[in-house]
């Protein structure tokens, strides 16, 4: 089960030199001219999570294994994507294939990198990035109405309900408002995903800011995150160029340096776990001898699809998941102590997984 998030934004905002010190690669050329980012950089990195630490030293695991997250460097865009302005095609043909988008808006004052519009205005740039993907989607959706007509007329159940939440999407983007502001009934959750309309994805901003202003943003992020608050939205305050170098240190030192910097935490830590938010997952865990492991699912996994995040035999098979919470398996010092107090559960086909939840499957071979 992959989930894979979009980094989008304006050329020369910060996105590559993000991407890199996500993935703590050098992978994606971080140069100061549009377009340096041809082909899309992908790279998987690892969901920051205490609680698999902890758990991994009551079990003495020889292995830790995160869960895990895919982010895509996508190329710059500007205006007149949505008509190949640019590299407006790719583009869009590369964001239409991630779960969410990361929006990386230059937040920052630097005469020496570039604006391709000259002047530095994050809000400004989401609408242009944010109007050229409603234009996409409009043209989206008046080729596909057209090609409906026909199946429409032969009472295609299928054709009009694809129909309805078109019209649906139209209405909103024809008002100004992303597809993902249409309230779509739970039982058509699936037929609008299909859609796979480019404003219908959850959005993240990122601010990516000065270095003396990392710990607190300034004005430009403060606007962004009216702005985010406004749309229902969500906003992280970042400098990239920071990440990248505390990407590139040992643990005692990365502590160090952010103690230095007056940071809690890395913003890149924040931001895996706003975009794990963003696409509404949670994890639970395996824990052994062996390993302890985090597995990534959405809200809302029941026990047998979870294991089927583990294999496919698991789910097919499923009999009954063995369940601790985390509290109690961390409370009560291991999984024999939390089954000696009654805390742990056999669970059935229909329970719901909770996140931190520590599962042991029986299933059928």
């Amino acid at each position: 089960m992959g989930f894979k998030t979009g980094i989008v934004g304006m050329p020369n905002v910060g996105k590559s030199t993000l991407f890199n010190a996500l993935t703590r690669t050098a992978a994606a050329q971080a140069a100061n001219f549009p377009f340096c980012t041809i082909e899309p950089n992908v790279g998987e990195v690892s969901v920051p999570d205490v609680r698999l630490d902890k758990l991994a030293g009551i079990a003495s695991s020889k292995q830790v294994i995160p869960a895990r997250l895919t982010f895509v460097d996508i190329a710059g865009l500007v205006k007149g994507a949505s008509k190949g302005e640019g590299l407006g095609n790719q583009f869009l043909a590369n964001i239409r294939e991630v779960d969410a988008i990361a929006h990386v808006l230059r937040c920052f004052e630097d005469d020496d990198v570039t604006h391709v519009d000259g002047r530095v205005d994050p809000v400004a740039d989401a609408e242009t990035i944010e109007t050229e993907l409603m234009l996409a989607d409009l043209e989206s959706i008046e080729k596909r109405m057209q090609g409906l007509t026909r199946k429409i007329r032969g009472g295609d159940k299928e054709a009009v309900a694809q129909a309805g939440l078109l019209e649906k999407a139209k209405l909103a983007l024809e008002n100004g408002k992303p597809a993902r502001t249409v309230d779509v009934d739970a039982e058509v959750l699936k037929a609008w995903k299909m859609l796979q309309l480019l404003t219908s994805k959850p959005v993240l901003y990122v601010c990516n800011v000065e270095e003396e202003n990392a710990a607190s943003g300034n004005a430009h992020s403060t606007a962004v995150a009216a702005m985010a608050e406004s749309e229902g939205a969500a906003s992280v305050v970042i400098s990239a160029a920071i990440e990248e170098e505390i990407s590139q240190l040992e643990d005692d030192e990365r502590a160090e340096f952010l103690d230095e910097m007056g940071l809690e935490e890395a913003g890149l830590d924040r931001l895996i776990s706003a975009g794990y938010g963003l696409l509404g997952l949670q994890t639970y865990f395996t824990v052994g001898p062996k390993e302890a492991r985090a597995w990534t699912i959405a809200k809302g996994t029941t026990a047998p699809q979870a294991a089927g995040v583990i294999h496919g035999d698991f789910e097919r098979g499923f009999i009954r998941a063995e369940t601790i919470a985390y509290v109690d398996f961390v409370a009560l010092g291991g999984e024999q102590p939390s089954k000696e107090a009654g805390k742990m559960r056999a669970e059935g086909k229909s329970y719901i997984v909770q996140d931190g939840d520590v599962l042991h499957f029986l299933f059928n071979t």
